[in-house]
């Protein structure tokens, strides 16, 4: 198959399972922002947040490493992955231990002193969710996308399911009848905890689901293997964690920086939480290409026109994240209502958040040239860099601008990360990426969304009629510009 048309099938499948999975997933934002104050929502991202630290740092960059081990070809495919598995299941082990023995501490530390149970309750969701990652990373590599998608579904549909029968039905039958059977199982002292409650039992049957995929993992131990991967892998935890930092520190330390009250800094937590959410089809998009995209690239390192793929694929990248880009802004006035209205005060803020997530996106495609030349202590310095610009943008521009100051700062984190990554690998490993294409096509974006806001904002058009007119324009220049060429790739 042509390895283009391989890697868009691929990521159909990821990018299917993602889309639905995960935009069903993402109802639950309505659904919360309708329920729930700002200030109780914000206690849903601060915890999230935190969970993307630590799922980063207790799969330590094993998913890349068990790619890089596998595809080499030196050891036998179970090796690999029981190796991987044994060591996440000892971690992960004393990491849930832990967290039990100090969860009131650590909620001391937090000030959430109330409520202990939130660092258990979330412990045991990363613990399940780290060693449930290796499984995923074995489907994945065996290219059996259908079965990772059904059990991403299966997972997203038993959280939303408990959501929706805890927040929805027995939270009803209690406030009619708080004697009635399902009026029992509602308890207003949990209230936003079950949250954490419903999102744990989900990650306990997707374990449960991927429990076939584990028998591999009674091949054994090697101790020589592991001591390489650690060493190949280890770089990965740092940049997974600067990743984590440029993504999800604001959400992590806005009650910290912002100059207000605990319950006004948590209320303006929940209201930037609930906008960025409207971020979500960039978001969506990226994570299927990722998952598809790492293993196609180094699968592919070793074919002679590698590079000129690579860069068409960014071509076609940044083609469809404009066009996502443009949608969710030009339609803005459709998509505000996937949030309550005492959240709606935050939503400039999404083009500002749309647009520094096409940089991540463009970083993804560009990142490549660490991964395949095994320099992934120089990758790590590039999101190093780029975390020390997020921490300090957001000590400087949070106290003044707001939460709008924590959505500048991704922006001007990601196009620093472009900037050095692209002047790195153009020294370790060189791409002909269409540089004037590329730019030529966010510049387009940029335009016709600033074109919009005068059409809408000063000429006084239908926000409909514009949106429409301009992303047919935007496809239409697409199709003139590049139509022949990108149809070529996939013949």
């Amino acid at each position: 198959m042509n390895p283009l048309k391989r890697l868009a099938s691929q990521t159909a499948v990821y990018g299917l399972s993602s889309i639905i999975g995960r935009f069903l997933n993402y109802l639950l934002v309505p659904l919360y922002t309708y329920t729930f104050a700002p200030a109780e929502y914000g206690v849903v991202a601060e915890f999230y947040a935190y969970m993307g630290f630590l799922a980063v740092l207790l799969v330590f960059g094993l998913e890349t490493g068990f790619f890089r081990f596998r595809a080499g070809g030196e050891h036998a495919p179970d090796i690999v992955f029981a190796t991987v598995v044994r060591f996440l299941l000892l971690i992960n082990a004393g990491f849930l231990l832990a967290a039990y023995v100090w969860q009131q501490p650590i909620a001391d530390l937090l000030r959430h002193a109330a409520n202990p149970e939130y660092i258990w309750w979330t412990a045991a969701i990363i613990a399940m969710d780290s060693v449930g990652a290796a499984a995923f990373a074995r489907l994945r590599a065996e290219e059996k996308a259908l079965q990772f998608a059904g059990i991403k579904l299966i997972e997203i549909g038993a959280n939303i399911g408990l959501n929706l029968f805890f927040i929805v039905l027995c939270r009803q039958a209690f406030e009619s009848d708080p004697d009635s059977f399902f009026g029992r199982l509602w308890n207003p002292e949990i209230g936003i905890g079950y949250v954490f409650l419903a999102n744990l039992a989900a990650s306990a049957l997707k374990l449960l689901l991927l429990a076939p995929q584990f028998r591999a993992g009674l091949a054994g131990f090697d101790s020589a293997l592991f001591r390489r991967m650690i060493r190949y892998s280890l770089p990965m935890v740092v940049i997974g964690m600067a990743g984590i930092i440029n993504e999800m520190l604001d959400r992590a330390a806005l009650k910290y920086l912002l100059p207000y009250d605990d319950e006004t800094n948590m209320a303006q937590l929940g209201i930037y939480s609930a906008c960025y959410k409207l971020s979500i089809l960039m978001t969506l998009f990226i994570q299927a290409f990722r998952y598809a995209g790492e293993p196609f690239f180094f699968a592919y390192a070793k074919e002679k026109d590698a590079k000129q793929v690579y860069s068409l694929v960014l071509t076609w990248f940044v083609i469809f994240c404009v066009f996502i880009f443009l949608l969710v802004t030009l339609y803005l006035d459709l998509f505000q209502y996937f949030v309550g209205a005492p959240y709606r005060e935050g939503l400039h803020v999404v083009p500002i958040l749309l647009l520094a997530n096409l940089l991540l996106g463009i970083y993804v495609n560009l990142s490549i040239w660490y991964k395949l030349t095994d320099r992934t202590l120089l990758g790590a310095g590039v999101a190093i860099i780029g975390a020390l610009i997020t921490i300090a943008a957001l000590w400087i521009f949070v106290p003044i601008y707001g939460y709008e100051g924590a959505a500048w700062a991704h922006l001007l984190c990601y196009g620093a990360m472009v900037l050095i990554s692209y002047l790195l690998g153009r020294r370790y490993y060189p791409v002909p990426y269409d540089l004037s294409g590329v730019a030529g096509y966010v510049a387009l974006g940029l335009g016709l969304y600033l074109i919009n806001l005068q059409l809408t904002g000063v000429s006084g058009w239908n926000s409909w009629l514009s949106g429409t007119l301009l992303i047919a324009t935007y496809l239409v220049t697409v199709w003139v510009v590049d139509g022949r060429r990108l149809r070529a790739g996939l013949a």
